[in-house]
């Protein structure tokens, strides 16, 4: 896992989740997660599906919901603490499909990986006011803390920027997701794209 990990936000985006996927897609996104919190689930259900389609090249992870992610077939789900336990998660979906799990704390990390997490969200980095529920900001120092004792690969969010992304990925951060600095953009190829050339460097 390596690159920039894209997240759907259809209350922030300026041409709708389905343009925004196509366009991440199209841009090099590694992984394209469909993240959405209000709707009925068959509306959830059929977006899903529709998303899903649209990548070709990139996997396809849905957020919260295990129901929504097995009933389309995705490559995974991602889950946070108040979500189901990461090993009840881990049960449903078998040993095949891919389980990121949210940390803000050491203790939570160790815990995920224990539980069969495939992937650590490890944040928030900065502020963000873009998930109200995020939390405060833990700092890159998180980062280096998590990378030091865990052997999974580390997703980086939270009010990351492309003025700060590079020493997020400095710190260790295998990926990064960046919703407001992608979504709210005019055009969301570019700025994914714009993510992605960082980690030529890297």
């Amino acid at each position: 896992m390596k690159g920039f990990y894209f997240i759907t936000d259809a209350n922030l985006s300026l041409a709708g989740s389905r343009s925004d996927v196509r366009a991440a897609a199209k841009a090099g996104a590694k992984i394209i997660q469909y993240r959405r919190k209000e709707g009925t689930t068959a509306s959830l259900y059929k977006e899903a599906r529709e998303l899903k389609s649209l990548c070709k090249d990139a996997k396809f992870i849905v957020n919260d919901r295990v129901d929504i992610a097995l009933a389309i077939d995705a490559d995974g789900v991602h889950v946070g603490r108040d979500d189901l336990p990461v090993k009840v998660v881990r049960y449903l979906l078998g040993p095949d499909k891919i389980l990121g799990v949210t940390v803000r704390d050491l203790e939570e990390a160790v815990q995920a990986e224990k539980e069969g997490a495939d992937y650590l969200g490890v944040g928030p980095v900065y502020y963000t006011s873009t998930k109200k529920d995020a939390g405060p900001p833990a700092g890159i120092q998180l980062i280096r803390n998590v990378r030091n004792v865990c052997r999974l690969p580390v997703v980086a969010i939270g009010g990351i920027t492309l003025e700060n992304a590079d020493e997020v990925i400095k710190a260790g951060a295998d990926m990064i997701c960046a919703v407001s600095a992608t979504v709210a953009e005019p055009d969301v190829g570019k700025a994914v794209s714009d993510f992605q050339k960082l980690f030529k460097y890297h």
